[in-house]
This record gives structure tokens, C-alpha cells and sequence, in this order.
């Protein structure tokens, strides 16, 4: 089948307050959403949706929708996002978090991890004082304080070389990011990975935080508490990546069990919260002691966090990732202790 997405970055364009419009033309921003991302293929959607986002954008359904265009992942050697909510190349990614569950933490390790690849990295300062932002800023090429110099930088540095770039969602409420991205569509660049982060803690709130995405990191507020980072969500996490057009199918595979077996996991836990383990059912143990692991395996350490956990940092390349995953899940793992999986690197020892 030939691969279909849509065109993401003229939605951003045409459609800025993209929640609002999908409501007033009775689709829900969600549906919108899934679409943008992937969740849900453009070849299975309504023929209905896919028209009424053309006449929001006013353009053609030829327009709205790309055929046959690659997309490229960037491996970041994290695990639980390589497996789940794999970076999009190119592609603008946002954090859905309130304080504390570790957004601004996985921004700065993503920018020293893509330092060492080459990328250039740079960050566009909000107007007021946020010293939360100070790794961020050490992992930071170039930091500029407005659109306009941030547009300058890039199309200084982005002709011969890739670009990470993050801002704060505000840029984004101001129309200042869909102003930059317009303004860009033009130039002769490689390449911008943007990445949008909330440092108010709002976007959770949101159906569509940051408008049309290509990866959507969800942060989960349990996996915080318990302290298992990065504390994406690995269910509600997704990326334009994951389309099986698009995706290597021993990956999809393996993400598609991993999740299935972490949703059961957090159904079973809720029982094991309220009454014990004796309240699993025998043919369940498995499933729960499986998930549990398949969870503590999916923690990592950072390299920027080493001064503080005491605990050296980890890449895992996506093949041994996958790999280990489909082991756990076989029951590889079954023998070990949890807390020779929490923080770890790859599977070793089985």
C-alpha cells in the first residue's frame, strides 16, 4: 500500500488554533491528533475527517495528504522511546507534562545525545526567570531570545548541518513557532527537529497542547511518583514514525506485545494496589510479574543526571532494544530480580 501521511507542517501553517477549529466543525481534536501522529493510519480514517481538515486548511485533499514520502527516525538509544514514540527527523515533538515528572531532564539528555551526532542545538529563551531551564542551557549550542534571531541562527547554521530546536509552548500561544516554521518553509536548510516543552505545566490539560504533531511524548504521572524515568507513558506516547508504512515490522511487532503486555500490567497493578497479590488470579501471575520487569528494564540512566544518581549513563541501540523486549515478553527475564532490571542498560545475564 502506498505510504500516506498528512502533511503535518501546512496544518500547523493554515490551522494554529487547530483544537478550536476541529470543535467548530464537529471533529474531535483527538481523532485529529491520533492522525497527526500516526495512531490512527490515514488510510483508515473517515473520508469525512480528512475533507473537513482540508477545508480548515484550506487546501486540497492532494494537498492534506503526502504520498509516498519516507519518514526517518532518530535513534536516540533511549529505550522506552526508540521502542514506543520514535523521534521524528524533521518532525516537531512535544512533552505533555506537569512539574516534576522529568520533561526538562529527557530535553536536556536528547540535546547532549544528539551534540555527539552532530546535530546543533539551540534553545529559545521564554521571556522571564526559569533557572529549571539551566541543563537545558549547558546542553545548548546557541541560546537566542527571540523568533526573529532564532530564524537567523538557523538559517545560518541549518544549510550545512542538522538542527535541534526547543522552545516553550508560550511561543507557541503567541503564533511566534508557526511564524518561524513559515518563514523557514522557504530556505535552503538540511533540516529542524523541533521539540516544545511546557514549563507551566498546562498542556496536560489540552486536547491538541502544541497543535499538529509528528511525536508526542505523554508523561505519566505514576511512573514519576514511583520514580521509573523517564517517565514517558508507553501507551499513550506515539509517533508519525510508528505507521506501519513506515516502520521496520519486526519493530511494530515487538512495540504492539510490549504494549499489550503493559496495559494488562497496569490493570493487574490497580488490583494489587487495592488488595495484595492475592487478589491476582493464578493465570495472571505471569502476565503481572512480566510487566513488572518489561517496566524496570525500560528505565535508563542519564548522562546528564550521573552527578545525581550516581549511576552511569546508558545508550541501548534499538536492535538490542527490540531484541530484549521480545525476551522479557518470552519469559527470558523471569528469573531475575527486579532491581538487577531498574536503571540498567541491556539485558544481561540470561
Amino acid at each position: 500500500m502506498e505510504n500516506l501521511k498528512l502533511n503535518v507542517s501546512l496544518l500547523r501553517r493554515r490551522v494554529p488554533n487547530l483544537t478550536t477549529a476541529c470543535k467548530s466543525v464537529g471533529l474531535r481534536p483527538a481523532t485529529v491528533s491520533n492522525l497527526c501522529t500516526g495512531k490512527i493510519p490515514v488510510g483508515r480514517s473517515e473520508v469525512r475527517t480528512l475533507v473537513a481538515l482540508a477545508d480548515l486548511a484550506e487546501c486540497s485533499l492532494d494537498e492534506l495528504i503526502i504520498r509516498g514520502e519516507k519518514l526517518e527516525m532518530i535513534e536516540t538509544n533511549i529505550k522506552t522511546l526508540d521502542l514506543f514514540a520514535p523521534l521524528t527527523k524533521g518532525g516537531t515533538i512535544g512533552l505533555v507534562a506537569r512539574h516534576g515528572m522529568g520533561q526538562l531532564v529527557l530535553l536536556s539528555e536528547i540535546f547532549f545525545r544528539l551534540k555527539k551526532d552532530q546535530f546543533i542545538t539551540m534553545l529559545l529563551m521564554p521571556k522571564g526567570e526559569y533557572p529549571e531551564l539551566n541543563d537545558v542551557k549547558i546542553n545548548s549550542d546557541i541560546i537566542v531570545h527571540t523568533i526573529e534571531e532564532a530564524y537567523e541562527k538557523i538559517a545560518e547554521q541549518g544549510k550545512t548541518a542538522e538542527i535541534a530546536f526547543a522552545a516553550d509552548r508560550s511561543h507557541v500561544l503567541t503564533g511566534d513557532i508557526y511564524e518561524l516554521q513559515e518563514k523557514l518553509q522557504s530556505t535552503d536548510i538540511s533540516s529542524i527537529t523541533t521539540f516544545l516543552v511546557d514549563l507551566k505545566g498546562e498542556a496536560v490539560d489540552e486536547d491538541l497542547p502544541y497543535g499538529p504533531l509528528e511525536t508526542i511524548w505523554q508523561f505519566d504521572a505514576d511512573l514519576a511518583a514511583r520514580h521509573k524515568f523517564p517517565a514517558v507513558n508507553p501507551i499513550y506516547s506515539t509517533s508519525s514514525v510508528l505507521e506501519g508504512a513506515y516502520l521496520d515490522q519486526n519493530h511494530l511487532n515487538i512495540q504492539q506485545r510490549a504494549q499489550k503486555l503493559l496495559r494488562r500490567y497496569r490493570e493487574l497493578r490497580s488490583l494489587v494496589n487495592v488488595g495484595g497479590m492475592e487478589r491476582l488470579p493464578a493465570s495472571e501471575l505471569q502476565t503481572f510479574k512480566r510487566g513488572e520487569r518489561l517496566e524496570a528494564y525500560l528505565t535508563q540512566p542519564f548522562y546528564v543526571a550521573e552527578a545525581f544518581t550516581g549511576k552511569k549513563g546508558e545508550s541501548v541501540s534499538l536492535q538490542i532494544t527490540l531484541n530484549d523486549v521480545r525476551r522479557i515478553i518470552e519469559g527470558a527475564a523471569d528469573s531475575m530480580e527486579i532491581d538487577q532490571l531498574t536503571y540498567s542498560g541491556q539485558l544481561m545475564g540470561v
